[in-house]
């Protein structure tokens, strides 16, 4: 059977659209001793940026604020997947940077969040002064569209896209090859 040709277009397409029904993002930050942190947050996004507002109780925040380094991570909900070994997903290496109080940029996001998640931003979180506004900003992307379809985005503004691996997963069995490379046969679509 033949390969059908991956329009790396419409890949890309789908990939800048994946995260748009989430209305949080899973982060992985690491401590001063190099301990990993999974959490998550709401978040908004701004020309390509995201935008968490966090609270320094939650030890990912007192990571973004002694490191910039953070990956986020988009999951396909379970219940909509094909096959749990084949969910949609995107994971973003981005720099953080702490947006200050006083800045423009601050007063120009925190609406956003009000937009996005009401009244509770408004008339409580905002006012808490432990609570950091950060910027996510993507460096790179790997987005996984389903079995033996992985690709790596990077780029200026993420428009640059590669198929990680055209070949597919290997193994010795020709029956299971085929099933791990074609979607239609292993149900992930």
């Amino acid at each position: 059977m033949l390969k059908q040709p991956i329009d790396l277009e419409v890949v890309h397409d789908e990939f800048k659209r994946f995260h748009k029904d989430h209305m949080t993002l899973v982060m992985a930050t690491v401590d001063e001793q190099g301990v990993p942190n999974a959490s998550y947050a709401p978040y908004v996004e701004v020309e390509g940026r995201f935008y968490i507002y966090v609270s320094e109780l939650a030890a990912h925040t007192r990571n973004l604020l002694d490191r910039s380094d953070v990956s986020v991570f988009f999951v396909e909900n379970e219940s909509l997947a094909n096959h749990p070994f084949g969910r949609r997903r995107v994971t973003y290496q981005c720099k953080a940077h702490e947006i200050v109080r006083e800045s423009e940029q601050f007063a120009s996001t925190m609406p956003r969040f009000a937009e996005k998640f009401g009244s509770l931003i408004d008339k409580t979180l905002f006012h808490l002064n432990d609570f950091h506004l950060f910027g996510l900003q993507p460096v790179d992307a790997v987005y996984v569209q389903g079995f033996a379809r992985a690709f790596e985005i990077s780029g200026p503004r993420l428009h640059d896209i590669r198929h990680i691996n055209d070949a597919g997963h290997q193994t010795s069995n020709a029956s299971a090859r085929h099933q791990l490379t074609d979607p239609a046969s292993a149900g992930a679509g």
